[in-house]
């Protein structure tokens, strides 16, 4: 090597090592203390989802109202920004949901040995031969044409024949979701804290020498393939003690709408509704509280692995809070009480309805449906979401309890409680918001809380994803 080459090389040297000590840093600006850049990754724009600003508003009913026995409770609040889907999940949407729960665990039978046992529909080393953990390879394609024989059984292993009809169905009861939840908000707790140091901050007070008890949700499924949930108590030694084990069987309950509605027909709904190609558009109903976690935890887990950065940290999907629904129905806006202005549920001048509601006793098709309609059917609020009032009543995060307003603060307000499998009924319940096709115009309202047990598939209850906006919002979001 010449001496030219000799300092060439140096230089790049020196070059490397000072951008690698420069990242995130200022320049040293004569020893003043100018701070230093974090990193961060720019989340893409969700498909299908509508910027919320982050703004405040008074949440609850502002006047009372002695024909429907209402008090006036409102109160103000304040929320971040946050992204929402601008109409309610359609089947198409949850279906894609159903059909990868069950390629899953096709890819999982293929590569089973009691199956032929072909090691390409699972990965288990890098490109190194390094052992890694175990994962599915979904770039391998399901043979579903000319499969081999062990291929055909584990294929068909999904299906079931309908001992009535005949007719080749996708096996429902299969259709298992499992899925981990860090609990962030109990590890973050003081009192759970590893290091009992860090647990009081008194110095009058001696450091405590047992760990807390924690609980810890587990779910397994055993010998009958019946699915076990458990929540057991536990002394905390690591952060693994905060990470819940859910599993959930994902196949909404299509005979809701025979069990909604005593004597009536509406078997055709059960046979048709979530899986003929005429009701793509339309909301999703007969999901539990428990499923439609399930399809926002799947629905973050999706996007982490298209972005290709699983060792990331990606705002989760989930459902909103009471408050940040609230907020967005009324378009931030204290004087609605609806998602529009006024107080009528359709326009007096033109005779059009707002949304889809039952308009009178026994008179469902007065604005054009008779169930369900098309989300987007509608005109949208002045924040751009469809179908805030009407169609179906959402799910929202929040628990319920009577005082659940006394209860939360005013900022970003929720109330967060996981019930234990042996809890009363009573403590599973959660609150929905926005009334359905089935309501009258007065409990489509927008400040109007509404509830139902977590478990509960309906045929009028349906929900949306909200995600979290990472970085400052543009505004207050209120229409100017």
């Amino acid at each position: 090597m010449n001496t030219t080459t000799k300092i060439l090389a140096i230089s790049a040297m020196t070059a490397v090592a000072l951008t690698s000590c420069s990242v995130g840093q200022r320049s040293s600006a004569g020893g003043e203390v100018t701070g230093v850049g974090g990193s961060s990754f720019v989340e893409p724009t969700p498909y299908g989802m509508v910027l919320i600003d982050r703004g405040s508003m008074k949440v609850g009913v502002a006047k009372d109202d002695s024909l429907w026995n209402l008090t006036a409770n409102a109160r103000g609040i304040s929320v971040d920004g946050f992204w929402m889907d601008e109409t309610e999940i359609t089947n198409g949407k949850y279906k894609q949901f159903v059909f990868w729960v069950r390629d899953s665990i096709i890819r999982e039978r293929l590569a089973d040995p009691q199956y032929g046992g072909n090691e390409d529909f699972r990965i288990e080393e890098d490109r190194d031969g390094n052992p890694i953990k175990p994962h599915l390879n979904w770039n391998k394609p399901i043979p579903w044409r000319n499969p081999s024989e062990d291929e055909q059984r584990a294929i068909e292993s999904l299906y079931r024949t309908n001992p009535i009809t005949g007719v080749r169905e996708l096996d429902g009861t299969q259709l298992n979701y499992r899925y981990e939840v860090y609990n962030h908000t109990a590890a973050a707790q003081r009192a759970n804290r590893l290091d009992p140091t860090r647990r009081d901050y008194n110095t009058d007070h001696r450091v405590p020498t047992d760990n807390p008890t924690i609980s810890k949700d587990t779910a397994y499924i055993n010998d009958a393939g019946e699915i076990v949930r458990q929540t057991i108590n536990r002394t905390l030694t690591g952060d693994y003690d905060f990470l819940n084990t859910y599993i959930v069987n994902v196949y909404p309950d299509t005979t809701a709408w025979i069990n909604d509605f005593e004597n009536a027909y509406n078997e055709p709904y059960v046979r048709l509704y979530f899986s003929h190609g005429g009701y793509t558009d339309y909301p999703v109903v007969g999901v539990s509280w428990e499923q439609a976690n399930a399809f926002a935890n799947w629905r973050t887990d999706f996007l982490r692995r298209a972005l290709g950065k699983e060792g990331i940290y990606v705002e989760p999907y989930r459902l909103p809070t009471e408050a940040e629904w609230e907020y967005a129905a009324r378009a931030g806006i204290d004087e609605n009480i609806y998602p529009w202005d006024g107080e009528l549920a359709l326009s007096e001048d033109k005779g059009c309805f707002y949304a889809n509601f039952k308009p009178g006793e026994g008179n469902f098709v007065r604005d054009g449906q008779l169930i369900t309609s098309r989300v987007g059917t509608y005109a949208p609020n002045d924040f751009g979401l469809y179908d805030m009032a009407g169609n179906v009543s959402e799910w929202t995060s929040t628990a319920y309890t009577e005082s659940v307003s006394r209860l939360t603060s005013d900022l970003n307000p929720e109330y967060r409680y996981d019930a234990a499998q042996e809890d009363p009924y009573r403590l599973k319940r959660k609150i929905v918001r926005g009334g359905s096709w089935k309501d009258v115009a007065h409990n489509i309202r927008s400040d109007l809380r509404m509830w139902e047990y977590q478990n509960e598939q309906r045929s009028y209850i349906g929900f949306r994803c909200v995600r979290t906006q990472i970085g400052f919002a543009r505004g207050t979001g209120k229409k100017k």
